[in-house]
């Protein structure tokens, strides 16, 4: 295999677990592309949704000069420390460092990118916009309540200790991104409803929640990662808290334009990527040490006692061979937002290309059989 530097625009979004899903505000700006609602998904005029079964079986070998494209910054790292990206061998990956949903959506419509790395939420919108992708690759996290990836910041004085005190407080909110989602959730949770308090829309980059918090723009909103360790060292002394929501929000995907996946060529490399995937995500568990110095410290420039952090409140993870329990709770998801936002509805399981399904989770297990590379 050979890795080529790729020339994507300079990107803003750390490919971390813990910051990919920092989309941009702009994602909800995109163009409705005369969205359609229909059980094969959705696609723009001119421009029809991939029929499921009429794609060919995955071949079991990838001819020759095919290149796949992958916004998946994160595993490239994995991969080279681990030395798995020598298993793949006999075609060409160039790595673009994008990631999170609004870049990454928005390479796919250029032809930039034929995979990338996200959270649940990303695929849902990009159908919504008239864009038919399929996830091929899924991640979970053992234990995932008692493992979030976020937690809700707490202003200072804001009064908030249970989620029902959320009612009548100003909550940040970003509609096309999984912090968006994961709030509607926390209210669905509470009993209340969006006309119960005040979203604030911001999107989540950067600081800019923690910023809010503390500057009492808003009274609570979802903190990732890193952010609520710093939030807490920061404004804790202050009365700004955090609160545990109590749900999962753990989903990580791969996924790809269909029109990429009804490529023979490219959906058999993209069936060899995900095979190393699930391997480089064995890896990633079996190795902290050195993925937190490969990784965290080198590569992320983050202190030791961050990225030990990081990778402590990640817990274990879960790569299963059946889709079927994450579909369940897409579907839950996809009903929450087209409710909530007034948007069409779409079926889960037409936003996966079932060929996959069993890849990633096996190669994982299988590299702990193994004691991985």
């Amino acid at each position: 295999m050979t890795f080529a530097a790729s020339s994507p625009p300079p990107s803003a979004i750390s490919p971390t677990t813990f910051t990919r899903r920092r989309a941009l505000g702009a994602f909800l700006a995109l163009p409705a592309l005369g969205l359609l609602t229909a059980c094969g998904g959705s696609a723009t005029a001119g421009n029809p949704a991939v029929d499921q079964a009429s794609l060919a079986p995955l071949a079991t070998s990838v001819p020759a000069g095919t290149t796949i494209k992958v916004g998946d910054p994160t595993v490239k790292v994995a991969l080279e420390l681990s030395g798995l990206n020598k298993e793949l061998d006999g075609f060409k990956v160039e790595f673009a460092n994008i990631s999170g949903g609004p870049q990454t959506t928005e390479a796919f419509r250029a032809n930039a990118l034929d995979v990338g790395s996200v959270a649940d939420i990303p695929p849902i919108h990009a159908t919504w916009t008239g864009l038919d992708v399929r996830i091929i690759a899924s991640a979970y996290r053992q234990d995932a309540v008692n493992h979030p990836i976020y937690e809700l910041g707490i202003a200072p004085g804001a009064g908030i200790s249970s989620l029902q005190e959320l009612r009548g407080k100003k909550i940040a909110y970003s509609p096309g991104q999984a912090q968006g989602a994961l709030v509607l959730r926390i209210l669905e949770k509470a009993g209340l409803a969006q006309d119960d308090v005040k979203l604030v829309e911001l999107p989540s980059t950067g600081d800019t929640y923690s910023t809010a918090l503390a500057s009492k723009q808003v009274d609570a909103a979802p903190l990732g990662g890193v952010q609520i360790k710093r939030y807490l060292a920061k404004y804790k002394a202050d009365g700004g808290t955090t609160l545990r929501h109590g749900l999962r929000d753990d989903p990580g995907h791969l996924y790809s334009p269909a029109k990429v996946l009804a490529d023979p060529a490219k959906a058999a490399a993209l069936a060899a990527y995900v095979k190393v995937w699930g391997k480089a995500q064995r890896w990633i568990e079996d190795h902290p040490g050195e993925w937190l110095e490969g990784y965290y410290v080198k590569d992320q420039g983050l202190s030791r006692e961050d990225g030990q952090y990081l990778i402590d409140t990640a817990g274990k993870r879960d790569l299963p061979t059946s889709w079927a329990e994450g579909i369940q709770r897409h579907q839950q998801t996809i009903d929450l937002l087209a409710r909530e936002q007034k948007k069409p509805q779409l079926k889960a399981g037409d936003l996966y290309d079932t060929r996959f399904e069993a890849i990633a989770g096996t190669a994982f297990a299988e590299a702990a059989k193994d004691g991985a590379a």
